[in-house]
């Protein structure tokens, strides 16, 4: 048995009220899992949405949060494919009440990797969750093919960011659309052929310049709402729109007359681990060796520490760019 501290729900609400710091416990981990000692926990929307308990598929508090985390593994079951000593990350069990935002954590092992001795534990932190959700998208729902393009509404967050550069893999010409200087420059960093700032620029003008009135192959939108009904003004024949998120806070408008006239299609892309276990290893292969050849790189923006997480949840309504990584002591 491990004890330790985990942030956890207690009462749904904002994250400084509804967020504690309570004292847990952590069992010998049962088949499936891996226990680790926490290094480092990502942080995007979904935490927000679960404190306010507007996630779907929520129970009821207590849960723990944080869907991701990094650290040393210190216990796994018989037949594991890990061994403790191990540097790992991956996708927490949060689905079952526990959470990244502690100092163990269970990981669930079909969706956990060896961390490549390339990436730091803060690059670790952030990888998994994003990094998934855009092979979800642009490889498994959606896929981009090589010299298409590739428009990445919220480029400079959490997701966005992850999709610029695993599309820029993928062959594809990408156009990354964020609000503000300092997020259009953090895309551009990053690899984005084309940048859009979506505040002082003609989103649907600019879209005709850069495709040459053809359109856009492929909408990548974690963030729908106004922002996301104007690409699809911009949209080519046969493109799609891939529906990741709804950081705005409202849908994606979708007339089934102009999808049948415009002949576009919208796909829903809901990440999670394939059925067939040997598929869901070859995908986290692939994530692996394009990070260890640093061809894709988890883009670390905010940094906090483990007792502001209440704060670092509260932050994600508006984050700044790139992906918010917490530290954990020791």
């Amino acid at each position: 048995m491990f004890s330790g501290k985990a942030w956890r729900v207690e009462r749904f609400g904002t994250p400084r009220e509804a967020v504690r710091l309570q004292d847990m416990t952590w069992e010998e981990p049962k088949p499936g899992q891996v226990l680790i000692r926490v290094r480092t926990a990502g942080t995007g929307f979904p935490d927000l949405l679960r404190a306010t308990g507007r996630f779907p598929l929520l129970g009821d508090p207590p849960f723990g949060l944080g869907e991701e985390a990094t650290g040393e593994v210190v216990a796994v079951p018989p037949g594991s494919r890990f061994a403790p000593g191990d540097r790992a990350t991956g996708i927490t069990g949060f689905l079952e009440g526990w959470g990244g935002y502690a100092q163990s954590t269970y990981l669930r092992e079909v969706s956990a990797v060896r961390v490549p001795s390339a990436m730091t534990d803060e690059e670790a932190g952030g990888f998994p969750i994003a990094f998934r959700t855009a092979y979800a998208g642009l490889v498994e729902r959606a896929p981009v093919e090589p010299g298409q393009s590739l428009l990445v509404l919220g480029a400079a967050g959490n997701s966005g960011a992850a999709a610029v550069q695993l599309g820029k893999a993928l062959g594809a010409t990408v156009i990354a659309v964020a609000g503000g200087r300092s997020k259009t420059e953090f895309c551009a960093r990053h690899g984005a052929d084309h940048v859009i700032d979506h505040r002082t620029e003609d989103l649907t003008a600019r879209v005709t310049e850069i495709t040459g009135e053809r359109g856009v192959d492929l909408i990548y939108d974690p963030v729908g709402g106004e922002t996301a009904a104007t690409t699809l003004k911009s949209i080519a024949r046969g493109g799609r729109i891939a529906v990741i998120g709804l950081a705005a806070g409202t849908t994606v408008p979708l007339d089934s007359a102009d999808i049948l006239l415009r002949t576009y299609s919208a796909v829903g892309v809901l990440a999670g681990p394939d059925k067939d276990p040997d598929v869901e290893a070859a995908v986290w292969s692939r994530l692996t060796r394009l990070a260890a050849e640093q061809t894709i790189t988890t883009p670390v923006g905010t940094m906090q520490s483990f007792i502001d997480v209440p704060d670092m949840i509260a932050g994600q309504g508006a984050p700044g760019p790139g992906k918010s990584v917490v530290r954990l002591a020791g």
